[in-house]
C-alpha cells in the first residue's frame, strides 16, 4: 500500500472516469472560501485606494478568471489537482499601499513583479532553495498556515454554537458514514441552519455580465520599489512556498518550474486588467488535493478542474458572486473551512514531527517555525510564513553547528 505522504507520480485516467461528486464538492467549497474570506480583503484594499466601480471589477474579474483557467490547464496537464489563487498577503499589502501611487504606476508594478516571479518560477530557483530546507521545517510552515484557519473554526462553535457547532457535528458523524462526502453534509447542513435561525438572508443578486477594464501600465521606480519588490516576496513566501509544501504533504511531486511559470504567466497577462498577483494555493489546495476530494489521489485532479470551472463562472458575474457569499454567516465559513481544512493540517503535523527520533534537531527548528508562523506576525509588512521560514532554517543551522548532531 502506497503510504500516504510520499511522493506520487499519477496514473492518467480518462476524464469520465475520474468524475465524483467529492471532486465537484471540493472545487466549490474551495472557491466559496476563497470569495468568502481572501477577495473580501482585495475589495478592501480597492476602497480603501478609491478605486471605481468599473476597476474594482475588472481586479475581481481578473483574479478569478485567470486563476480558473489556470487551474484548468494545469490540472489537465499534469493529471494533478493544481489550485492556484490569488496572493492574499499581496491584497493585504495593497491595502496600505496602493492609496500611493497612480492607478496605472500600480498596474506596472504588478506587471513588473509577474516577470519576477516568472523568473525565479521557470528557472527552479525557488523549488531548488525549498528542496535545501529541511522537509520538517516546510512541512512546519504549512502545519503553521493551516492551523489559524482551524482554530477559527473553534471560535466560531463557541460563537454561534447552533450553526458552526451543529455543521461540526454534521461533519463528524459524515465521517462515519460517508468520509468523501463529509464536507458535502457539513456545508448542508450548515446552510439549512443559517436558514432556519434567519442569520442567512437572501441577498439581492443581479446576474448581469461583469468584464474587465485594460489599464496601460507605466513604470515608476517608486512604485516598483514600495509594491513589486514586496510583492513578490510576500506572494513566493507566504503562498507559492506553502502551495508546494502542501502538495508534497499530500503526496504529490510537483514539477515546480511548470506550476510556477504557468501560475506567473497568467499572472502577466491578467495584470493590465487589475490582477496583483496569481500563484500557487495552499489553503484552498488542502481542499482540492485531500482525501475528502476522492479516496484514489490519480482522480483528484477532477477537482482542480472544478474548482477552475467554478472560478470562471463566478469572476464572469463577479458582483453577483461577492454579494452571496457576504450574505452567509461568517461563523459558518469559518468552521466549513476548519473542517474542511483538519486532513491537511493532520498530515503537515505528521510530517513535522515525522523524523523526530532521526533527526531532532530538525524537529525541534520545525517546532520554532510553527509557533513564528501560526503567531502571525509580520514585521516590516512581509508575512509570517516568510518570518517562519527563516526563523526555523536560523534555528536548524545554529543548532546544527552548535548543537550535538543526532
Amino acid at each position: 500500500m502506497t503510504n500516504a505522504h510520499t511522493e506520487h507520480q499519477p496514473t492518467r485516467h480518462p476524464l469520465r472516469k475520474s468524475f465524483s461528486l467529492s471532486a465537484v464538492t471540493a472545487g466549490f467549497v474551495a472557491v466559496a472560501i476563497s470569495y468568502a474570506g481572501p477577495m473580501l480583503v482585495v475589495l478592501q484594499a480597492a476602497q480603501s485606494a478609491g478605486l471605481s466601480a468599473e476597476r474594482t471589477t475588472s481586479w475581481v474579474w481578473s483574479l478569478a478568471v485567470a486563476s480558473g483557467v489556470t487551474c484548468v490547464v494545469l490540472s489537465l496537464l499534469t493529471r494533478q489537482p493544481i489550485v492556484v489563487a490569488w496572493s492574499v498577503p499581496g491584497a493585504a499589502l495593497l491595502l496600505t499601499a496602493l492609496g500611493n501611487y497612480s492607478y496605472s504606476d500600480a498596474i506596472g508594478a504588478y506587471v513588473v513583479a509577474a516577470v519576477l516571479a516568472l523568473i525565479v518560477g521557470v528557472t527552479g530557483w525557488f523549488g531548488r532553495l525549498l528542496a535545501i530546507v529541511p522537509k520538517p521545517v516546510m512541512a512546519a510552515v504549512l502545519a503553521g498556515v493551516l492551523l489559524p484557519f482551524v482554530l477559527r473554526a473553534v471560535e466560531a462553535v463557541v460563537a454561534s454554537p447552533v450553526i458552526a457547532g451543529g455543521l461540526v457535528v454534521a461533519f463528524l458523524i459524515g465521517r462515519r458514514i460517508t468520509r468523501r462526502y463529509a464536507v458535502l453534509v457539513a456545508m448542508a447542513v450548515g446552510a439549512v441552519l443559517s436558514a432556519v435561525t434567519g442569520q442567512a438572508h437572501a441577498p439581492a443578486l443581479t446576474l448581469d455580465l461583469s468584464g474587465p477594464v485594460w489599464t496601460t501600465p507605466t513604470f515608476d521606480l517608486q512604485a516598483i520599489m514600495g509594491i513589486a519588490v514586496p510583492l513578490v516576496i510576500v506572494t513566493m513566501a507566504g503562498q507559492n512556498g506553502p502551495g508546494l509544501a502542501m502538495m508534497g504533504t499530500l503526496g504529490y511531486k510537483v514539477n515546480d518550474k511548470l506550476i510556477l511559470g504557468g501560475a506567473s504567466l497568467a499572472w502577466l497577462v491578467s495584470a493590465p486588467l487589475g490582477s496583483h498577483g496569481i500563484n500557487l494555493a495552499a489553503i484552498t489546495a488542502g481542499i482540492c488535493a485531500g482525501p475528502e476530494a476522492h479516496p484514489d489521489k490519480d482522480r483528484r485532479f477532477m477537482a482542480g478542474i472544478f474548482c477552475g470551472v467554478f472560478y470562471i463562472l463566478f469572476g464572469l458575474f463577479s458582483n453577483a458572486a461577492v454579494t452571496l457569499f457576504s450574505s452567509v454567516p461568517a461563523a459558518m465559513m469559518a468552521a466549513l473551512a476548519g473542517v474542511a481544512l483538519l486532513g491537511a493540517l493532520h498530515g503537515s503535523l505528521i510530517d513535522t514531527m515525522s523524523d523526530f527520533k532521526a533527526n531532532p534537531i530538525a524537529a525541534e527548528a520545525a517546532v520554532i517555525t510553527l509557533v513564528v508562523t501560526a503567531s502571525g506576525v509580520a514585521p516590516a509588512g512581509i508575512v509570517s510564513p516568510f518570518w517562519g521560514l527563516l526563523a526555523g532554517s536560523a534555528a536548524y543551522l545554529a543548532l546544527r553547528r552548535y548543537g550535538k548532531k543526532a
